[in-house]
């Protein structure tokens, strides 16, 4: 058989073939006079079980494992290990799907979402103004809530939750927000930055600083300073320094 014959009994592609040449999957066939390549039968019965095997889900290093003559594994081993790693996969199939019910089953999604249940509903307690800083807030958090360990953000979340229950939160946020607004132009040591500090001091929690000893010149609030104001970012240094003294 030509190489083109080959993969049509078998029902790949010539390129899949050759590949499995490369890879040393398949022998390398004797060539005729003229160049060609003459598979047999015995090759037709290997290309067909690396599909099998590869349909099967199973890697090409696993193939190369089952069809190795020594040393390699035993089939039924490869198989027990692809049946777990596919239980694996469809239990975080499984969970992602119940994250996707809950997220459509919550109604209209917000612009800059999707974000986790818990962070909606946190959101849900934060005015949903046209205010720069609101929007920015609301970045900040999802980040906190993607990037975070899961029991730093818990923590995280679960202050601001604690923080947020109140009936004047909403209020107290808003306020908030308009006078980090008003900084867009200030300059660092306006008066206004102060007042701007204190009242973010009312609002968020000293438990919202990392758990480890707190750093203002790390990475992270370096380049947090860097997306705000002057003036904005001189107001969250003097709110982190007074949540750093009220720390336990």
């Amino acid at each position: 058989m030509r190489i083109g014959e080959l993969a049509a009994a078998v029902g790949v592609t010539t390129r899949a073939v050759r590949h499995y040449h490369h890879l040393g999957l398949l022998p390398e066939p004797e060539r005729l006079a003229n160049g060609y390549r003459h598979y047999t039968l015995r090759h037709a019965v290997v290309l067909a079980r690396i599909r099998r095997l590869t349909e099967l889900g199973m890697g090409l290093t696993e193939v190369r494992d089952v069809l190795a003559d020594d040393a390699g594994k035993d089939l039924v081993e490869v198989l027990t290990e692809l049946d777990e790693d596919l239980a694996r996969q469809e239990a975080e199939i499984r969970e992602r799907r119940q994250r996707l019910r809950a997220l459509l089953e919550a109604g209209e999604l917000p612009a800059d979402g999707p974000f986790s249940p818990e962070l909606a509903g946190l959101l849900a307690g934060l005015p949903g103004s046209d205010s720069p800083m609101a929007a920015k807030d609301r970045e900040i958090l999802a980040l906190i809530d993607t990037g975070a360990a899961p029991a730093d953000r818990e923590r995280l979340l679960s202050a601001l939750r604690g923080t947020l229950d109140g009936p004047d939160a909403p209020a107290r946020a808003q306020e908030a927000y308009a006078l980090l607004d008003a900084l867009a132009d200030a300059a660092p040591d306006d008066p206004r930055v102060e007042q701007a500090a204190r009242t973010l001091a009312d609002l968020v929690p000293a438990e919202f600083l990392p758990a480890s000893d707190f750093d203002r010149d790390n990475a992270f609030l370096r380049a947090l300073y860097a997306d705000f104001a002057p003036a904005q970012a001189e107001a969250i240094r003097r709110l982190l320094r007074i949540l750093a003294g009220e720390r336990p």
